[in-house]
């Protein structure tokens, strides 16, 4: 570590000893110019919407391993503040973040030790549609990738710059533990209709100002699906991949599932309190 770390200290020492280097009178030549560099152009501000690199503060909502995780499956997150665009709520404390397992391998023989990578894909809002996120801030051009170097360390969370992906080392198997928070950054400018978002405030404020419902009047229910790791939408809002187990109220609820390359599956239920209810989604693949 030490070694690797002076060798940085060095290429940095040497790079600004070059760039103040003066050319010689010999080399220079009176009749040339310096061009002027052309000073980029700002970004228009958006009228109403999330920014690039806007930080989008996660958890994760259940432990994944390398030692059983595999390639393709769906990664729940939980949002863990709201985000709001003047005053407004586009991204509400709860919400779902989902991620995707890009690669899983468990440890291998001759000490060597397991694979695991996640790719942080998006995050729901609160009118339903989904932002692309990614993991590093500036990870499309760059520049920040050496400041990230110390909350990298600090964290134990190695990301990728080239693109939204983190490890969690542990032992010979890789584990991310349940509850690990991260920080996730909108991938680009988004410009969103405050028509829907101002409507929505408006549900989610008299939604959270009622009393919650007690336990024993929710319902269990256990949504499956064939393939696996299809997303979970209830009365609109995303709130898992499959297999999950969802606590609802009483009364009837919209219930989708949805996976790339396949119908989506939609059933309307009623649940009458207590109890659970077990829900079997075979996914047709699309023609």
């Amino acid at each position: 570590m030490r070694l690797a770390t002076l060798v940085v200290v060095f290429s940095i020492c040497t790079t600004v000893i070059f760039s103040q280097e003066k050319p010689s009178k010999k080399d220079k030549k009176p009749e040339q110019t310096v061009a002027s560099a052309t000073p980029a152009q700002p970004r228009p501000p958006l009228e109403f919407g999330l920014s690039e690199d806007t930080p989008v503060k996660i958890k994760l909502a259940r432990t994944m391993s390398s030692k059983d995780a595999k390639a393709g499956e769906k990664v729940d997150f939980e949002v863990l503040e709201d985000i709001k665009v003047r005053d407004v709520v586009v991204v509400q404390h709860g919400a779902m973040a989902i991620g995707t397992v890009t690669e899983a391998q468990p440890k291998r023989r001759m000490g060597r030790a397991g694979k695991l990578n996640i790719n942080i894909d998006y995050v729901q809002l609160v009118d339903g549609e989904k932002v692309p996120l990614r993991a590093v801030k500036g990870g499309s051009g760059g520049n920040h990738t050496g400041a990230m170097t110390g909350a990298i360390v600090a964290s134990s969370i190695l990301f990728f710059p080239a693109a939204p992906f983190f490890l969690f080392m542990h032992g010979k198997d890789i584990t991310i533990p349940k509850g690990t928070e991260v920080s996730a950054y909108v991938a680009a400018d988004t410009p969103l209709d405050p028509a829907k978002f101002n409507n929505q405030s408006s549900a989610v404020e008299s939604v959270t100002s009622k009393p919650e419902a007690s336990a024993t009047s929710m319902s269990a229910v256990v949504i499956k699906s064939t393939p696996d790791g299809a997303e979970i939408t209830i009365d609109g809002k995303l709130v898992g991949t499959t297999p999950s187990t969802v606590q609802l109220t009483p009364g009837e609820h919209t219930i989708s599932v949805d996976k790339s390359g396949f119908k989506q599956w939609q059933r309307t239920i009623t649940v009458t309190g207590g109890g659970a209810l077990n829900l079997e989604a075979t996914l047709d693949k699309l023609p």
